[in-house]
């Protein structure tokens, strides 16, 4: 029990760390949560400063769920691996670093679903790429997957456990996208390839 506590938190830490904000800071002197849309995470990162560090915040914050997890399950097994899930993606979103607030999440919970949902996770790739190309919007892309996560859990037979773990990654990312959802309703969503000035 008590390793089971450690590790959630040592998740949460993990989660809190923030890729966009201190790559942002040590190589290119800005705080990225004062351009743009304030939000620390790639997307943002791609329309402040470009495609390479973008691609670098994606991959680390990606790599952040997916190493997580893994080593919940060889610690703990697979209960660990579902509640480290969780762990991460909350402190990615609301990390302890940045004052309780952080990123949207997408990035470390792909790295998640990739570690805990192999059999869905190419499916929610190219479903989300392919509702970025179409529609140009990221957070379309992203609100899609998020929704479809916990379908194909189901479809796919996954057990209750992870189906319930599905859905809350689910609707925090879905949570998180709230003012993306008002601005998408009202047509004022930026769409990928748009850029801020610094």
């Amino acid at each position: 029990m008590i390793k089971t506590i450690v590790y959630i938190i040592v998740s949460y830490l993990i989660g809190s760390i923030s890729f966009a904000y201190y790559i942002c800071s040590k190589f290119y002197s800005i705080d990225i949560r004062q351009y743009g849309s304030g939000n620390p995470g790639s997307t943002n990162v791609l329309r402040v400063l470009g495609a390479k560090p973008a691609l670098i915040v994606f991959v680390a914050d990606l790599l952040k769920g997916l190493i997580t997890v893994s080593i919940g399950r060889l610690i703990g097994g697979e209960n660990l691996a579902l509640l480290a899930a969780i762990a991460v993606v909350v402190g990615h979103d609301w990390s302890i670093f940045l004052n309780f607030k952080g990123g949207k999440g997408i990035a470390t919970s792909l790295g998640v679903v990739i570690g805990v949902f192999p059999k869905v996770a190419p499916i929610l790739i190219i479903v989300g790429i392919s509702v970025i190309f179409i529609s140009r919007y990221v957070s379309l892309g992203s609100i899609t997957t998020a929704t479809l996560l916990p379908i194909l859990l189901i479809i796919f037979k996954y057990p209750a456990k992870h189906i319930i773990v599905g859905l809350i990654i689910g609707a925090i990312a879905v949570y998180r996208h709230r003012d993306n959802i008002e601005r998408l309703l009202a047509g004022k969503e930026n769409k990928l390839g748009q850029k801020v000035k610094r």
